[in-house]
């Protein structure tokens, strides 16, 4: 009976040192994974901290410029430059299309006009200088 009880007691010792040592294996795996994690994320971060700055340095307004100025002829008019367009040409070159029906719902999604800019070359009026405007 003495032999019975020593061997269930030290079976149940072993048992409960192997279940010890598991746990503290699985914290210390569990550690590294969790360490492996954070340094990942901290790469991420400083991956994504260089892609804005790029973004931000290509979409600076200096960088937009030189990239448009190699591609364009477009120049600014001087301040003594004006265009004058009679209103009497806006209003006739209108003309009614016959047979168009708008509803409420196209009037509101309907796509407006919208201004385009020019050269003043390329405008069909009359170019005029700031000295003939009379105010």
């Amino acid at each position: 009976m003495r032999l019975t009880k020593f061997l269930t007691v030290v079976s149940f010792i072993t048992v409960l040192s192997l279940v010890y040592v598991y746990q503290q294996t699985e914290i210390f795996r569990l550690a590294y994974l969790g360490q492996n994690n954070q340094n990942k994320f901290q790469e991420l971060l400083d991956k994504n901290t260089i892609l804005r700055y790029n973004i931000n340095k290509e979409v600076s307004l200096i960088n937009i410029d030189s990239k448009l100025s190699r591609f364009s002829d477009f120049q600014i008019p001087d301040t003594c430059k004006f265009v004058r367009v009679s209103s009497n040409s806006i209003e006739n070159t209108r003309v009614p299309q016959a047979g168009s029906k708008k509803n409420v719902f196209a009037q509101i999604f309907s796509v407006k006009r919208q201004a385009e800019a020019r050269t003043i070359n390329s405008l069909p009026g009359r170019i005029d200088t700031a000295s003939d405007f009379k105010y």
